[in-house]
């Protein structure tokens, strides 16, 4: 069972015109769907939200909206369920996020980390492949005022900076009936390129509760593997300034054995609105950074064919 996670996928703004004027089928290379379709499920976290209606929420410097089209980039991606719990699932309001739920159902993915209400918000997903369950739950850290409340939508917020994780997120670990359980959590700052300790604290947590498989985001950066713990899956599809230092053009998809312990880790190119393989120096920069960030949890990176090979477990 191959398990492929990509990272925060934003399809508003640049995105959304390309999706316009080009049509959906433009956002990802030929070979990299190729690639999402070696695995037997693919789960990404979707950076906004999908509709026409709503206003831009108020207070807030960058608003994510994705036309209806979007969803069928995704569909033909190769994506079976989205992560929805993250700071802009809520730019254009609550209806917005309703017409997302509808959008993404229409295409027939799943989604997790959003809902009308607290425990629709906080429910998993268990998708199905070839008689292999995996369960997935997914919270974020902030903002707290996108948080779904009684009679308002809004998404899995976990205060993960307190010295215990809530409980809601263990009872719903332990309530599922799965093969193996991914938790997605949406994490700590930006453009910070090691995990900081709040999020090393609460990944031991959610290990410690029933967790098979921890990969967060957030910090638009790839971080390294520790065991069973992804810390940061980087930016996977965006209309980005790019940060010449920190590389946040540069990403890596995930295929990850969940019957055993191996990943694999294929280099990216983010260009504007548009992603592909990367190649050349870029690819080279990124086996180097991978290695690095990996070195730091005590975990090797071997290299085949040109993908990074590590042990997740």
């Amino acid at each position: 069972m191959r398990l492929a996670l990509a990272g925060d996928t934003m399809l508003g703004r640049g995105v959304a015109e390309r999706i316009e004027t080009e049509g959906p089928n433009s956002l990802f290379a030929t070979e990299l769907v190729a690639a999402v379709h070696e695995a037997d499920l693919c789960v990404l976290n979707l950076e906004c939200c999908i509709s026409e209606r709503g206003a831009p929420a108020p207070g807030k410097v960058f608003h994510f909206r994705a036309p209806a089209a979007s969803a069928e980039a995704l569909a033909r991606l190769g994506v079976d369920c989205v992560t929805l719990a993250n700071n802009h699932a809520l730019d254009f309001g609550p209806n917005a996020l309703l017409d997302t739920f509808a959008h993404l159902e229409s295409a027939g993915i799943q989604w997790v980390g959003a809902g009308a209400d607290p425990d629709e918000a906080r429910n998993p997903a268990v998708l199905e492949a070839g008689g292999y369950r995996l369960g997935v739950i997914a919270a974020t850290d902030h903002p707290a005022d996108y948080a779904a409340a009684p009679g308002r939508p809004g998404v899995a917020f976990a205060d993960l900076c307190r010295r215990n994780i809530p409980d809601w997120l263990p009872e719903a670990i332990q309530g599922l009936d799965a093969d193996a359980i991914l938790v997605s959590p949406h994490w700590g700052p930006n453009m910070l390129a090691e995990p900081v300790s709040h999020v090393r604290t609460a990944a031991g947590a959610l290990m410690e509760v029933g967790a098979t498989l921890i990969a967060g985001h957030s910090a638009h950066l790839f971080h390294g593997l520790g065991r069973r713990v992804l810390y940061d899956v980087g930016d996977f599809l965006d209309d980005y300034a790019v940060d010449r230092r920190l590389r946040n053009d540069l990403g890596l998809l995930f295929l990850l054995d969940l019957d055993g312990d191996w990943l694999e880790a294929i280099p990216l190119k983010l260009e504007f609105a548009h992603t592909r393989l990367a190649d050349g120096d870029d690819a080279a920069w990124v086996r180097r950074r991978f290695r690095e960030a990996c070195a730091a949890f005590g975990t090797e990176v071997a290299e085949e064919d040109g993908r990074l090979v590590a042990r997740w477990r």
